[in-house]
């Protein structure tokens, strides 16, 4: 029961705070905006048509995608992220003659972006979203393993293109930066601020050196069967995978026991597992 209340008051916290930051710093600057929703803005500012409704009717063929490839608990939760963002998207327009920047249209658009992405990297990661762009990135991310704030980015910027025919190209270029500085935090709160290293560690001391790390860090490691590509050696490789804090230990206890250990360290986005997202 905890744990739906956490992802639920997760999902009504992101759809406020993007509908603020949409009220606070978009309309008033006129940018644009991504998906389903950035049509439904550039309908706004011809025609003053009401977003949130907008939005709705836009995203009812959406639904038919989030219930068909994600089962009935992800269209539920589409439902919700989209029916709350569209709702307090319309209940806050109020705050759209009250923005704090808008004679700094640059500071708007990253302040958008930061906000934003908080707002949407909320609903993401509680398993939902806001339907349009959304529902297609994270289709995208389950058939390709993309990442879904690149994704959505990709996506927004064919908005964005339609819109220059109809604004100038300042606003369009503002409405990038928003979006990149939007997606980049998405990014951070769907795999989180805790950053994971990958490790290869190719020696002749293989064995001693993975005994060594799981005695001092406690983490633990594999043993690949490898062979030298042009003497054929048989070699130990180990894979390790550890916070950001515990790399340079790694490098350290490593060089310690064979100083010609070679090395290959990557980004690891997402890590599930014991010791890493349970104990």
């Amino acid at each position: 029961m905890k744990k739906y209340i956490i992802q639920y008051a997760m999902i009504i916290i992101g759809a406020l705070i993007s509908a603020i930051s949409c009220n606070l710093f978009l309309i008033p600057n006129h940018f644009l905006s991504g998906g389903l929703t950035g049509i439904a803005i550039i309908l706004h500012y011809l025609f003053d048509l009401p977003i949130g409704i907008q939005n709705i009717i836009f995203n009812i063929p959406i639904l038919y995608i989030a219930y068909h490839f994600f089962g009935r608990l992800y269209f539920f939760n589409t439902i919700l992220g989209t029916g709350l963002y569209s709702f307090f998207i319309d209940l806050t327009s109020f705050l759209t003659p009250y923005t704090p920047l808008h004679n700094n249209p640059m500071l708007s658009a990253i302040v958008a972006g930061v906000i934003s992405g908080i707002g949407f990297g909320l609903i993401l990661r509680a398993n939902a979203n806001t339907g349009g762009a959304d529902v297609i990135a994270a289709l995208i991310k389950k058939l390709y393993s993309y990442n879904i704030g690149t994704m959505i980015f990709a996506l927004n910027c064919i908005i964005v293109l339609c819109g220059l025919c109809l604004f100038n190209f300042e606003v369009a270029i503002y409405t990038l930066i928003y979006m990149y500085i939007m997606g980049e935090v998405d990014n951070r709160i769907v795999t989180g601020f805790n950053k994971r290293k990958s490790i290869m560690i190719i020696s002749d001391k293989s064995e001693q050196i993975a005994g060594l790390i799981m005695l001092e860090l406690g983490r633990g490691v594999t043993l690949i069967n490898g062979e030298g590509g042009y003497t054929h050696t048989k070699k130990k490789i180990l894979y390790i995978v550890v916070n950001l804090t515990q790399l340079s230990k790694i490098k350290e206890i490593a060089l310690n026991i064979d100083k010609k250990a070679f090395f290959i360290i990557s980004n690891a986005s997402e890590v599930n597992g014991k010791g890493f997202s349970y104990h």
